[in-house]
């Protein structure tokens, strides 16, 4: 049986955990300035001319722009085109199988399970495997069936998204054209060390797999088929990187509670968004303040994440019911990180002297 004082400190850990702020890692700022640029310069152009649709799509390329960030600019030059690739085709996948309900739910796990194999395997780093699930998810809103009707036509979106992709990997390579004296770059497999999996990271998967199939299936019978890639997507992220036990207790805090806290967020600058200049600046700006805070506190970083992801889903189905699409979004998120936190009872046991394996926090 569980020690309850154990279980009682964990939980105190957890409650600090929400107000703390971790040591800052570096220099955060040119990280913020490109993943803004990647959003909010597609978007602007676009909506110039006269194509604010296509300019949300391209922008959603920007997501390619949250990995690889710490890395040395020659380096991301090598590793970035491999995500982007993986992004592109959970993309296509998902617009491939959004006009049905079962195929894009049997899809979203086969989604979830592989890129995250992908992310552990390779040692990806933050932030995981969560955006691939979000990208595909994305996909399939904005191509699915509205109205019994199908949204965009996948190939227009999936060109709109490749020249997103692109445009967010030249903005990652700006710093080479003003460094001088540079050191040579490392060689891709060790920018991407593997593919490797020890106990750790097959634990991690296991409950990835457990997490997307109940998170689908729950969705897809009892709330809303269009929404269970924000469910799996909560869950895949409060799993985490980490096989420490406990990690995911924190991160489904701080998941939950800081989307509750963005969705008001959310609905407070709703109607402001509105105003398509208004609309313009905010996303960028959102993008720029979640890659400063992300490295300090999760559950912050979740204040802005929410309200930017439901800002772009809600542009892109034409969505006005602000409060329904954040009750909603809060609904979703509390399950998947439920369903995150429960599947931390599966613990590894390694051998007595050996290490846990694990790919870090």
């Amino acid at each position: 049986m569980r020690d309850p004082h154990s279980a009682g400190s964990e939980l105190a850990r957890a409650i600090r955990s929400l107000v703390t702020l971790n040591p800052r890692p570096g220099p955060r700022y040119g990280i913020a300035t490109r993943a803004a640029l990647s959003m909010g310069l597609p978007l602007a152009a676009l909506t110039l001319a006269g194509r604010p649709d296509v300019g949300l799509q391209m922008s959603a390329g920007a997501f390619l722009a949250l990995f690889l960030a710490g890395h040395p600019a020659a380096e991301r030059a090598r590793g970035l085109p491999v995500i982007a690739v993986v992004l592109f085709c959970a993309a296509g996948l998902g617009a491939w199988v959004a006009p049905s309900p079962w195929l894009s739910g049997i899809g979203l796990v086969v989604v979830a399970v592989a890129v995250s194999a992908f992310a552990f395997a390779y040692r990806l780093g933050p932030p995981g495997p969560v955006f691939f699930v979000l990208t595909f998810g994305l996909a399939g809103m904005i191509t699915g069936l509205r109205d019994g009707e199908r949204g965009t036509d996948p190939l227009p979106f999936l060109a709109a998204f490749a020249s997103g992709l692109l445009f967010s990997y030249a903005v990652a390579l700006l710093p080479l054209l003003v460094q001088s004296g540079r050191a040579a770059a490392r060689p891709l497999r060790e920018i991407l060390p593997g593919p490797w999996m020890g106990p750790g990271e097959w634990w991690l998967v296991l409950r990835v797999a457990i997490v997307a199939v109940i998170g689908t299936v729950v969705s897809v019978l009892w709330i809303d088929p269009t929404r269970a890639y924000w469910t799996v997507a909560a869950g895949v992220a409060v799993v985490g990187l980490s096989t420490v036990p406990n990690h995911s207790f924190a991160r489904g805090l701080h998941r939950t509670l800081g989307t509750l806290v963005g969705a008001a967020v959310y609905l407070a600058i709703a109607p402001l968004a509105q105003l398509p200049w208004v609309f313009l600046l905010l996303l960028p700006a959102l993008q720029f303040i979640i890659e400063l805070v992300v490295v300090r506190n999760y559950g912050l970083a979740l204040v802005f994440i929410t309200p930017l992801v439901l800002l772009i889903a809600g542009a892109a189905t034409g969505s006005s019911d602000h409060f329904a699409t954040a009750l909603e979004r809060f609904v979703d998120t509390a399950i998947g990180s439920a369903l995150a936190m429960a599947s931390g009872v599966l613990r590894e046991r390694p051998k007595p002297g050996q290490p846990s394996a694990g790919t870090g926090a």
